[in-house]
């Protein structure tokens, strides 16, 4: 039997993990930490591709949450946000039990179009597993059409989290 090296960083302890927390970072990134657990990976313990573009999502709504937006109320008030480009690239796999942080900012926004950017990275930054950008678009979900503008509370907010000329 051959002897095998395990590469996966080392899981920290729960003290640790209690400290990471959804924080707004320098640089305009959102940061938002994550533990890989079972329902996460495949049979290899390796994370199912799709299980980051779920981790992306919930660092956006959390991101948002952390400017005065709340997903529920912005649905509640008629408006979503679909996904309508998606751009990932996979550089290294998660594997179960590992924790890593995934961070995220809107890099432009024209109109009622935002675009997002990833990074997934190990809690100590030396490694980054992926990369990627998210567009949405505003719509009006009664009417199922993109709205003519964001609305006022949204616009606000992303323009004062990033400094976007209105």
């Amino acid at each position: 039997m051959s002897e095998t090296t395990d590469i996966r960083q080392p899981f920290p302890p729960a003290s640790e993990i209690e400290k990471l927390s959804y924080q707004a970072m320098s640089a305009n990134w959102f940061e938002y930490p994550i533990v890989v657990h079972p329902h996460h990976t495949d049979y290899g313990g390796v994370v199912w591709h799709g299980t980051y573009i779920t981790w992306m999502e919930e660092a956006r709504v959390e991101c948002l949450k952390s400017i005065g937006i709340d997903f529920a109320d912005l649905v509640a008030l008629g408006c979503d946000l679909p996904v309508v480009d998606l751009s990932i690239r996979y550089r290294r796999a998660l594997k179960m039990g590992e924790s890593a942080i995934v961070k995220t900012r809107t890099i432009d926004m024209e109109g009622v179009r935002m675009v997002w950017e990833y990074e997934i990275q190990s809690v100590d930054r030396a490694i980054v597993y992926l990369t990627g950008m998210v567009t949405l678009v505003a719509v009006d979900r009664d009417k199922g059409k993109i709205m003519r503008q964001l609305p006022t509370t949204v616009k606000d907010a992303l323009v004062k989290m990033r400094g976007f000329d209105s």
